[in-house]
């Protein structure tokens, strides 16, 4: 039951960050793309045609940390394989970048959403 509410959790704050980016200009590429058991939450273009890889961190509370912090060194290197692997398969000749879409709050309250934008991977 636990793992159902932290995965509905998640869902709502991709689904959230990838409304916030529509209302932004960008253009939803993909959702939860997979490279083996790696993933990339949402691929984007910017107005300036950039290709963006955005991971999203959701979590009720700013209790243990902002959720940004979520990303430690493995989950680091895992999402730049993952992309390295997107951007080959997919033939990118584009710029790419990495953002990260941090989300505090809880299904039917005002989120707070914090963008950051231009992350080094490792």
């Amino acid at each position: 039951i636990v793992l159902a509410a932290h995965n509905e959790l998640g869902k709502w704050g991709e689904n959230l960050a990838v409304a916030y980016l529509q209302g932004k200009g960008y253009q939803l590429i993909e959702r939860d793309w997979k490279s083996g058991r790696r993933d990339i939450d949402i691929i984007v273009r910017d107005e300036t045609g950039i290709i963006v890889f955005v991971e999203v961190k959701t979590r009720r509370s700013r209790v243990f940390g902002e959720p940004e912090e979520a990303i430690d060194y493995r989950k680091m290197q895992s999402l730049q394989q993952a992309i390295n692997h997107y951007i080959k398969s997919h033939r990118i000749n584009s710029e790419v970048r990495f953002d990260i879409i941090s989300i505090v709050g809880t299904i039917g309250s005002e989120p707070e959403i914090n963008h950051i934008k231009d992350v080094a991977l490792i």
